[in-house]
């Protein structure tokens, strides 16, 4: 049995590699391994109407132990294409009109909800702690809560929160409200959407507020900032590998020394893949001298390809690259390489370390990951520009040495883009210096320390409410 058990909506695959896991991945692995832990949750299969349930997929890998779960045809469409994706994801990012709202969904969502609560509660223990993720399974507490009633819980939101005048377009909000009511311990990635929780709490269920304590009935909820980060460290040694791998060298050759614009970004329309097209395309026009002396590089991996509204934008992104490409190429410079693939973590971290600048302009993001892995991926002596959106969490960090701009607004990027392709290399250094002295201060291991220290501190399953 484990003393912690953590549990996310997917499991990456462990032989995959650290080198090749998320930011997520690192901190929880960091943490499972220094608690006994055991990560949980959905391995990624998918059983037909018919075909026999098959036994959890259940093994050990660096000294962390794994129980995955397959889901069925139903539950997938309902609980994970349905209401995750098609009903909270938007609604978290503040895209109500995506919202695509149905019972059904919403039944197989909390359906799914509980019988995770199931499994993890027949694997608990006097000293077990667990830790859930992310929107996919807001609703797990309250199911665990009656199961094992002792037992601290921790939660954390990657993803933004919204404000209470946005949340309760969401038929049944008070629901979903009170689903966060079953844990100890909420944690979100900034103060803003911290507050919008709680103000969401106070609004929507009439929960009293005592700073970061939320009191609801008999629970008592506390409800904190912990800005999740990166191992600055690995990133920069992957960066350093990955400059001198085969893609790697053979992007460099292909640039014939002209400065890379990169952007790293799941497929999504939360990102601003579009209007940072249109920011690119108006560079070209405003400052015509970087025409043949610049190329812009965007990796989009397709992502919830079940999902009418992505597999529009995928198409949507392909007509606009290829008008930016027609308008601007030359028999031997193309402006914009697009490419709807993957490539590994150390590649990736490789082509940034050739960047001279990086764009991350989210519509809206919890956090951005890619920002931060960015910074860490440059070199001291020659470091890339960041230009973020204001809009995404990172910023509350990295605005002080990055760029910020608001997406929405092109000519302003443009500008921008203008700006740091032109930035001399002392204020690209000091700028950098700045960011990489607060990732240093404030990084995945401490998020995940921080985050364990505050729920063991806590009144052990609200003895004192």
């Amino acid at each position: 049995m484990s003393d912690l058990i953590v549990i996310s909506n997917r499991v990456p695959p462990p032989e995959s590699g650290e080198g090749n896991q998320g930011g997520l991945a690192v901190g929880l692995l960091n943490a499972l391994k220094s608690g006994n832990g055991l990560w949980m949750g959905w391995g990624g299969e998918i059983v037909e109407e018919g075909e026999p349930e098959p036994p959890p997929a259940e093994y050990s890998f660096g000294g962390v132990d794994f129980a995955t779960y397959p889901l069925s045809r139903d539950d997938y469409d309902s609980y994970y294409t349905g209401f995750s994706n098609e009903v909270l994801w938007p609604l978290f990012h503040y895209r109500v009109d995506k919202m695509a709202y149905d019972r059904r969904k919403r039944s197989g969502y909390f359906r799914v909800n509980r019988m995770f609560a199931e499994r993890i509660s027949k694997r608990i223990t006097k000293r077990a702690r667990v830790w859930v993720h992310d929107y996919h399974l807001i609703a797990l507490g309250t199911y665990l809560r009656k199961l094992a009633p002792d037992v601290p819980i921790g939660f954390f939101l990657h993803t933004p929160f919204p404000p209470w005048q946005v949340l309760r377009v969401l038929p049944d909000y008070e629901e979903l409200l009170e689903a966060f009511t079953g844990y100890d311990l909420i944690g979100m990635q900034t103060d803003g959407d911290r507050d919008n929780l709680v103000q969401a709490l106070r609004h929507g269920l009439g929960a009293e507020v005592e700073g970061d304590r939320v009191r609801y009935g008999d629970r008592c909820v506390d409800i904190r900032t912990f800005p999740i980060s990166i191992d600055v460290d690995e990133v920069a040694a992957l960066a350093a590998s990955g400059r001198e791998s085969l893609p790697s060298r053979r992007l460099s050759r292909s640039l014939l020394e002209r400065p890379m614009i990169i952007g790293v970004d799941r497929l999504d329309y939360s990102k601003g893949i579009h209007q940072r097209f249109a920011a690119f395309e108006r560079t070209l026009e405003l400052y015509p001298h970087h025409r043949d002396k610049v190329t812009y590089m965007q990796i989009a991996p397709p992502s919830r390809v079940d999902v009418d509204e992505y597999v529009e934008l995928r198409a949507d992104l392909e007509g606009v690259a290829g008008h930016i490409n027609g308008r601007f190429s030359e028999f031997d410079w193309t402006p914009l390489r697009y490419l709807n693939r993957g490539y590994s973590r150390e590649v990736i971290m490789g082509f940034m370390r050739q960047a001279r600048v990086g764009l991350v302009t989210p519509l809206r993001d919890g956090m951005n990951l890619v920002a931060k892995e960015f910074v860490a991926s440059q070199a001291e002596q020659d470091p890339g520009v960041l230009i973020i959106s204001h809009l995404a969490g990172a910023t509350a960090e990295l605005g002080d040495g990055a760029l910020v701009c608001n997406p929405n607004d092109i000519d302003g990027m443009a500008e921008m883009i203008h700006r740091a392709l032109t930035m001399p290399l002392a204020e690209r250094q000091e700028r950098w210096r700045r960011m990489m002295d607060t990732l240093r201060g404030y990084d995945i291991h401490r998020w995940g320390n921080d985050f364990m220290h505050a729920l063991e501190r806590l009144p052990s399953a609200n003895d004192e409410s």
